[in-house]
């Protein structure tokens, strides 16, 4: 897991697409820390009692108003106490214009003003969610990881198994991949782990025998895809005679990462097997499940009642 999760600020204005009000200011050396943002109301009211001066600072309609109500020297000193907070930056939404004399502070105060044409709520809750991937914690395993049918299924087990091939068949029957080889996970909350690729690796499949394909170029955009959430792990493992498989699925059997549970099946490899299609057939019962149905539980509760049946007709 990595010891400081943080996310350049330059980043962030690129994913969010921010327009730089200050370019002269170099915020390369900027980094911001946590996902969380701030409206600074109560702030630009005079009231610094524990701010949170390390957060991203909005500022919306609301604010804008308020200052705007303000006197002209008045504005400018509140402006001028919000920036001399040691503040990351500051983020004008609804395509707000911060005035020149503002700027001008900013400049001064060495802190960048963006500005976003996005809703203030929008802009929000797009950032923080971002922001929580970005800065979630993180560990880096061995394996594939797909988009079935909008279930996001980790292929796991030993080199050489068949995961990369597994997965290049499940890209040509539709469906998209997120990362071979190499999987970074993230904790996202208590209940999500997010995987992607590391930057080298992305979209690239190592096949034995074939070399290194890029499945971007080679099957197009639609096959491929930056996250997913991490819903199910299918460990492949060299067939072992004398171990008991479970054969029918009453109870669910799991993994852990960062402290996060998810659901695993441990899939025996033999020749003949098609294992494309059973990680689509899996990720497909998994969607059953959250929908309500279980096919192993449907099955134990008719066996059930025949056998029920068969007791009232001995009587």
């Amino acid at each position: 897991m990595n010891g400081s999760e943080r996310v350049k600020l330059s980043k962030v204005v690129e994913k969010m697409q921010l327009e730089n009000m200050t370019p002269q200011i170099d915020i390369s050396g900027t980094w911001l820390h946590i996902p969380e943002v701030n409206r600074p109301a109560l702030q630009l009211t005079g009231f610094y009692n524990q701010f949170d001066n390390d957060r991203l600072q909005i500022i919306g309609n609301v604010e804008y108003s308020y200052l705007k109500s303000l006197s002209e020297t008045e504005r400018y000193e509140r402006y001028m106490q919000l920036l001399s907070s040691n503040i990351p930056c500051l983020v004008f939404c609804r395509g707000l214009e911060p005035e020149p004399k503002i700027l001008e502070l900013a400049v001064k105060c060495q802190i960048p003003i963006f500005k976003s044409q996005e809703a203030t709520s929008s802009f929000m809750a797009e950032v923080i969610g971002w922001l929580k991937v970005q800065l979630a914690p993180c560990i880096v395993i061995h394996g594939v990881l797909v988009d079935v049918y909008g279930v996001g299924v980790l292929i796991t087990g030993e080199s050489g198994i068949g995961k990369s091939e597994a997965a290049l068949e499940l890209i040509k029957r539709g469906h998209r991949l997120v990362t071979d080889d190499a999987v970074e996970i993230r904790k996202v909350s208590n209940e999500t782990l997010v995987g992607s690729a590391p930057g080298v690796t992305k979209y690239f499949i190592e096949l034995r025998g074939i070399g290194i394909i890029d499945v971007k170029t080679l099957f197009g955009v639609e096959s491929v895809k930056e996250t997913q959430q991490i819903d199910m792990v299918m460990q492949l493992e060299d067939w072992n005679k004398d171990r008991e498989y479970d054969r029918l699925g009453l109870e669910e059997e799991y993994t852990e990462y960062l402290g996060n549970k998810v659901v695993c099946h441990a899939l025996p490899v033999r020749p003949g097997r098609n294992l494309a299609v059973i990680v689509e057939a899996a990720a497909v019962n998994h969607r059953q499940k959250k929908m309500g149905y279980n096919a192993a539980k449907e099955l134990y509760r008719r066996v059930q009642e025949n056998l029920m049946r068969g007791d009232d007709d001995d009587e």
